[in-house]
């Protein structure tokens, strides 16, 4: 179940872009939160172009400002400034997920390059790099206001690898909770796309390798029933799709097309995004991503 929700804010409006999201789940899901402050070492006077919380009383009043305006009044809101004034204040909030026991952490992507630099070397993939707690990535908001966040249809991309169905046990959790559908995608290259080991053979034997990815798309849609049957058999309405060309570009397309709520992706946190797929492939997806990105550890099987 997932009953607890930790939101780390720097006290500015791009960072507030996790909200509307933050108040959708919590009440959905009867979960409690937890918004997150914590005091940066030698903090600069600015954050994204507002001013920076640097003292504890002006975290307080924030958070509890948050709290009482920001998010239904029938959601358990808890308040947390870390006081003790730290150097790497990403490193702090990965304490805290501990320390709350959080089962899901809501950010915003708010990186100077957008998502992709918000995640690689910042809070989110030290987060996901402990392997343990799942983390929701929510774009910027544009003006005031926040954009409507909902969880109608969850995209859930697969390559096969058993590790990486990680992302599909916690979507599965989320879609039931939510009364959501989700849409299994699966993506083989074409010819022209295929990409790491199998880029020398392609050029060499097209004929050969050309057939092996026809091979590779009826095994993909085998994979895919599969799972489907036994979403469905515990009550989930699934889809299933298997698409050919670049990966990164066809699941963003996908998830435009099919309307999808959010992107839910299994990831390794030491090596990155890169875990999921060969290549620049999933730094791709988040660069490229329009909807929501749920970023779920995944553990190394034996």
């Amino acid at each position: 179940m997932i009953k607890h929700l930790l939101v780390p804010l720097d006290g500015s409006r791009l960072a507030e872009s996790a909200l509307p999201a933050v108040s959708f789940l919590a009440e959905k899901l009867k979960a409690s939160v937890t918004l997150v402050h914590v005091i940066e070492k030698n903090a600069p006077a600015e954050v994204h172009g507002e001013p920076h919380l640097r003292t504890s009383a002006d975290a307080t009043a924030y958070l509890e400002r948050i709290q009482s305006e920001a998010l239904p009044a029938d959601v358990t809101v808890d308040t947390h400034v870390h006081t003790t004034e730290v150097k790497n204040v990403a490193e702090s909030i990965v304490q805290h997920v501990g320390e709350f026991a959080s089962d899901l952490i809501v950010m915003c992507t708010h990186g100077r390059g957008g998502v992709r630099d918000w995640l690689f070397g910042s809070i989110a993939q030290q987060v996901i790099g402990l392997g343990a707690t799942p983390v929701l990535l929510v774009r910027p908001m544009d003006g005031d206001a926040g954009p409507p966040f909902g969880c109608r249809r969850i995209l859930v991309p697969l390559d096969g690898h058993p590790d990486h169905e990680h992302g599909l046990t916690f979507a599965a959790r989320l879609a039931r909770s939510c009364d959501a559908a989700i849409h299994l995608l699966m993506v083989v290259p074409t010819l022209s796309t295929i990409s790491g080991r199998m880029t020398a053979s392609s050029r060499l034997l097209p004929g050969t390798t050309s057939e092996m990815l026809e091979i590779s798309v009826e095994a993909g849609q085998e994979y895919l029933q599969d799972r489907a049957r036994k979403l469905e058999e515990a009550g989930l309405t699934v889809t299933t799709e298997v698409l050919r060309g670049e990966p990164a570009p066809v699941i963003t397309d996908s998830a435009v097309k099919e309307h999808a709520s959010l992107i839910a992706l299994g990831t390794h946190g030491k090596s990155g995004l890169d875990a999921f797929w060969s290549g620049s492939v999933a730094p791709d997806v988040c660069r490229r991503c329009v909807v929501p990105l749920l970023l779920v550890p995944v553990h190394e099987q034996a």
